[in-house]
């Protein structure tokens, strides 16, 4: 059980914050980009991406919380399969991507769309959409490695 519950919140937390970027991403903004004007459509982006993040917030936090107790319930960082080693470093550039995209993109595009500067906070949201790309590819980069590197 030592094992198993940080995998079912890892798993859990990877399958939220990855799942989030791919709606986001092919669902939410084009549908937001088909039926909504700007003005509309970047307070609701703002509004969505806010609320989103709480979530990746938490979901980052556990991930590294959890990769770590089931690192040291195996035995430690000494002598881990390079698939561990892999993840680790995936999830470090996905983080300090994110941690980008949330203390500083986002920040100037909810200031802008607060002072209705909507060209400034549309350059914002498609820079958060292009990380947000960066960050999906190399979370589907982690599961890979999670799941083929095991052979």
């Amino acid at each position: 059980m030592s094992y198993l519950l940080p995998l079912f919140v890892h798993l859990l937390c990877a399958a939220f914050w990855v799942g989030g970027m791919a709606l986001m991403h092919f669902a939410v903004r084009p549908a937001a980009v088909a039926t909504l004007e700007p003005p509309l459509r970047l307070r609701m982006m703002a509004a969505t991406l806010r609320r989103f993040f709480v979530g990746v917030d938490a979901s980052v936090t556990l991930l590294f919380v959890t990769g770590v107790a089931m690192i040291l319930a195996t035995g430690g960082f000494r002598g881990v399969h390079w698939r561990v080693e892999a993840m680790m470093g995936l999830a470090i550039v996905m983080a300090a991507i994110y941690v980008y995209i949330r203390a500083s993109v986002f920040r100037a595009m909810r200031r802008a769309v607060d002072d209705g500067a909507w060209p400034v906070a549309a350059g914002r949201l498609d820079l958060v959409r292009k990380l947000v790309s960066l960050n999906l590819v190399l979370g589907v980069a982690v599961f890979a490695v999670a799941v083929l590197g095991r052979g």
